[in-house]
């Protein structure tokens, strides 16, 4: 009898075509006829660690310094940036669970091989633009806690990589627990600091409907508009890459997709938990807003960085009553801020990992350990940061943290790149009944608000790209070098334009039809032809 040969052993990183997160997909039972809320409980998990992006750190200084500017004006922005989230996240949830691809697979299988790629580096940018603002939120909390200087405060994030490694030893389940605990933690430290403040209500309330002066491009306050305000707010708030991991995460339930009813049960509790989570996460990006208002005395908050943001919290003459003038003055104020930045981080570090595989794994098919897929993105993402604090060091500590919250604000202009690319796709196939069936479709109403919400995103990124580009140059760019500015953002812009056009000829060509599956379930490298063969019985290959 002839024995099998011994597998060869797998290369680290390596060609891969199977279900999205294939170590966790389908490994969460849920058991039928148990009562709503023991089913919503079981089916929670995934909006949380979508609801994470929501809140990382590039949102808090646009909150914040929207609050002390414009007071409760932008309040209608945050809510309308997150009723927008909802109804994206669900459409993405809801092509994960059906079709059974992430967004990454299911567009690569409806584009060129060359498209592919150019999309894959595009939202690779975006994901390490995220990972810039989370390398200086969590080295900037190490240091105001424990005093680390910044430069080694910036390595030490690097090896944020041994919680991830701690993390995939624990099962997914778990790991949706901690990130769940950690939103709890900030939740609570911003819910408190701002119970202490006493705010106005009523003008909350009035804040949450929309006026002229939203959008406004006109009244300048301590240099910005409501519009430039409105515009950080939403590009802070809406990113590509939840997109991509809620459409993988939304699958680690075991379906039976022969039973629509169970597809339907499915959706439909997904919906639930990402609505109730990112609730949540408006409710943190709302308090961080209303501190901006009723924490600081108007205008009292010069520094607008974490640091400024730190010590506004523990300083009396910034604060804006006597009982948290009381409670600074002990130095927990300033302390929750800085533990709430730090789980903040490493929330944002568990999510943006998954999405690198999952974006990897569905545009080029590589797959690579995820210790190794945050090593690679963690590493790539300091340098721009150890640049800056390197280039800021003979500066004043003010100039520095300038610097710093200029090269985070400044990183989010490639999630203005990366947006359009995930939105118009997503929106294209959940429209589809060839793709979706006639039952889980989107709805007249869901088809009209999907593309005012994608159109009007996309109008709103690309009208303040000029801005933003600007704002490179510094506070007080010169005439050439806003002239500059205008010229670069208008060849990006007509870039965008041409990518997008591209990306919606190639998918509306293949709209009527269905992509060929196949599922990872045997294989072997040809070590002479460097090739993986696989036996088809399920999953999805690509066009290309």
């Amino acid at each position: 009898m002839v024995k099998d040969k011994a597998p060869k052993k797998q290369h680290l990183i390596h060609y891969a075509n199977g279900p999205s997160l294939e170590e966790i997909n389908g490994t969460i039972e849920v058991p039928k006829g148990r009562g709503f809320w023991k089913t919503l409980f079981m089916y929670s998990g995934p909006g949380a660690l979508v609801a994470v992006g929501y809140m990382d750190p590039g949102n808090w200084s646009t909150s914040i310094t929207g609050g002390q500017n414009f007071e409760y004006l932008l309040m209608s922005v945050i809510l309308m940036s997150s009723l927008i989230a909802m109804l994206l996240q669900y459409m993405a949830a809801k092509l994960g669970i059906v079709s059974q691809m992430d967004l990454a697979q299911a567009i690569r299988a409806r584009t060129s091989k060359t498209l592919g790629y150019v999309l894959w580096i595009l939202t690779e940018l975006a994901i390490m633009a995220t990972d810039i603002a989370e390398v200086i939120g969590a080295a900037i909390a190490l240091y105001l806690l424990f005093h680390i200087p910044l430069v080694y405060a910036v390595f030490i994030t690097v090896f944020d990589v041994l919680l991830l490694l701690l993390l995939t030893k624990v099962g997914f389940r778990k790991i949706e627990a901690i990130v769940v605990c950690l939103i709890l933690v900030i939740l609570f430290i911003f819910v408190y600091e701002v119970a202490l403040s006493n705010p106005d209500f009523g003008a909350i309330f009035k804040g949450l409907i929309p006026t002229g002066q939203t959008f406004s491009g006109t009244d300048h306050v301590n240099g910005s508009t409501p519009l430039t305000g409105a515009l950080g707010i939403i590009g802070a708030t809406v990113m590509p890459h939840n997109l991509y991991l809620h459409s993988a995460v939304s699958q680690t339930r075991k379906v039976d997709h022969s039973d629509q009813e169970d597809v339907a049960r499915t959706v439909r509790f997904t919906t639930w938990d990402s609505n109730i989570q990112l609730s949540f996460a408006f409710v943190v990006n709302s308090l961080l807003l209303i501190m901006g208002v009723a924490v600081f005395k108007t205008g009292a908050v010069k520094d607008p960085s974490f640091f400024g943001l730190f010590q506004a919290l523990s300083n009396s003459s910034m604060l804006s009553n006597g009982l948290l003038i009381a409670v600074a003055k002990s130095g927990i104020l300033s302390v929750l801020f800085a533990v709430a930045l730090l789980a903040s981080g490493q929330n944002s570090t568990i999510t943006g990992t998954l999405t690198g595989q999952v974006i990897m794994e569905g545009f080029i098919h590589m797959k690579m350990p995820l210790w190794l897929r945050r090593l690679v993105t963690r590493l790539i993402s300091v340098i721009p940061v150890l640049i800056c604090v390197a280039m800021t060091s003979g500066q004043t500590a003010i100039q520095q943290h300038e610097a710093l919250n200029t090269l985070m604000n400044n990183s989010q202009v490639f999630l203005a790149f990366a947006l359009p690319f995930s939105m118009l796709p997503l929106l294209m196939m959940t429209d589809n009944p060839k793709e979706m069936g006639d039952r889980f479709k989107n709805t007249m109403w869901v088809k009209i608000l999907g593309w005012i919400s994608v159109l009007g995103l996309t109008f709103l990124n690309m009208k303040g790209l000029p801005d933003n580009i600007a704002s490179f140059f510094g506070n007080n760019p010169s005439a050439s070098e806003l002239s500059l500015a205008h010229t670069i953002a208008y060849v990006i812009i007509a870039g965008i334009i041409l990518l997008l056009i591209w990306t919606i000829y190639d998918m509306w060509s293949s709209r009527n039809k269905m992509p060929k599956r196949f599922e990872t379930t045997e294989e072997h490298y040809d070590e002479s032809k460097s090739e993986i063969n696989f036996k088809v019985i399920g999953g999805y290959t690509s066009n290309g």
